[in-house]
This record gives structure tokens, sequence and C-alpha cells, in this order.
């Protein structure tokens, strides 16, 4: 069985509710993945999720424990929660950098993904920062030094580009009857990548053989706000999210 291990998508929210003289505050968690995770699962493909709040200290840092999983992927969480974890952070001490260990095992055959999201390549503001990171080196894609988001209200449409493609199998042909993103992250395919398919004018799903491994991109998020309801409950987003994963664990 294929084994995927989802980092991030995830995050806490606090809130301060004023009544009058009195304030109180409220603190709620939430996960954005559930939609993702369902697909995948009915595609035959379970994931691990590893909340946003975990990495720091329990994402894998050596190619060892890597090892592991066939497929990680990096979804809306910046490149601090890899490289600060509490040893570093709040104790000063050396640790293994586990985005050196994720290039060095994708280029030894592991699957890497990263999908958009506000914490994802650059991201906003660019906070995310993994333009500066050993990641960077393996992804399909380069990235901004700037915030690279691309806010889309409007809805960006999206198109298959390489429809012979793996990645593509499954719903590719449903494309046409596709609902429209909300927004994305700009990068720039590398030369030896491949633009499976785009959003608007950009890069939605690229693909690169890296050494013995391969990595994936998706720019959007895979859940809302950028991948809004309609387009969850599209009859390619199953397909869609089968087809990332088998090409990434089919080395």
């Amino acid at each position: 069985m294929t084994r995927v291990l989802l980092a991030g998508e995830s995050w806490i929210s606090t809130a301060t509710h004023v009544k009058g003289f009195d304030e109180f505050s409220s603190t709620t968690f939430h996960t954005g993945a559930d939609a993702f995770i369902a697909a995948a699962a009915s595609e035959g493909i379970e994931i691990e999720q590893m909340y946003a709040h975990d990495v720091p200290g329990k994402f894998p840092r050596t190619v060892e424990a890597l090892s592991a999983y066939d497929v990680v992927i990096l979804s809306d969480i910046g490149a601090n929660s890899f490289v600060l974890p509490p040893e570093v952070f709040l104790e000063g001490k050396r640790v293994d950098n586990p985005l050196l260990a994720l290039a060095e095992w994708t280029r030894g055959g592991g699957g890497l993904m990263m999908a958009g999201g506000y914490l994802s390549f650059t991201g906003f503001q660019a906070r995310a920062n993994f333009q500066r990171t050993a990641v960077a080196d393996v992804l399909p894609v380069t990235m901004l030094e700037s915030d690279d988001r691309v806010e889309a209200p409007q809805g960006a449409p999206v198109a298959v580009t390489l429809p012979d493609h793996a990645a593509a199998a499954g719903w590719g042909s449903l494309v046409a009857s596709a609902p429209t993103l909300l927004g994305y992250n700009v990068v720039h395919a590398r030369e030896d990548a491949e633009v499976v398919a785009t959003v608007g004018d950009d890069v939605l799903v690229a693909t690169r053989e890296v050494g013995a491994g391969r990595s994936l991109v998706w720019t959007s998020d895979i859940g809302p706000h950028w991948c809004p309801e309609d387009f969850l409950a599209w009859d390619g987003f199953a397909p869609l999210v089968g087809a990332m994963l088998r090409w990434l664990a089919d080395r």
C-alpha cells in the first residue's frame, strides 16, 4: 500500500468576544485537508496527516525516517516549522535539518508534493520562504522572492496541457466541467519540468523527475478558500488527487 504523509493544512484560531462591559476569548482548531484525504481514500490511497502544530517536533528529520513513506506532501505550512524545532528555537541546540533530508530523500527515490496556500512556496508576505531551502532545488518550479499569491475572487479557469500525462489520468477528460479556482501561488516551471495543467495563465500542476525520485506541485489550495466547495464536489476531484499521488508513488 502507498504510504503518504501530509504535513500541515491545519491551524488554530483565537477569537476575542466583547459583550458590553465583558470580554472573553475562545480557541478553535481547524483542518483544511478533510476533503482531500477523503478523495484519496476513495481512490484507494490512505493519507496520514501531521497537523501543523506537531510538525516542528515530530516531522521526520532524516532520510532513514522519511523512508517510512512513499509520498510526502507539504501543504500550507512554512519553512520555519521545519527548521525551528523546539531544540533549536528554545534551547539553541543543533539538530538534523529535515528539509535537507527531504531533498535527499526525494533524489533517492521519494515522491514529494507541494500544495499551494498562504504558507506554501514563497507565500503570503513571503513568509513561507521555501525558495531559500533545499526543497526548492528538487521541485519542478522556481519560486518568487516576494509575495506570490494570485487572489481570483472572480474565478480562474483550469486547463490541462498534457492530457496523456499519467498525472492527468482520469480527470483530464473532465476538465471542461471543472469549476474555477479562487487563487493560487505563482511559480515558474523549470526547463526539465512538465506542465500538466494551468490555472489562468500560470502553472497549476507540474511534475519533474529528480534523480531516482519525483516531485509535483499543485499551486492552488487543497481546500477552501482557494479550492472552493464546488471544486471539491466536482466529479474530477477524486481522480485528480489519485492521479497526482499515484504518479508520485510510481517510481
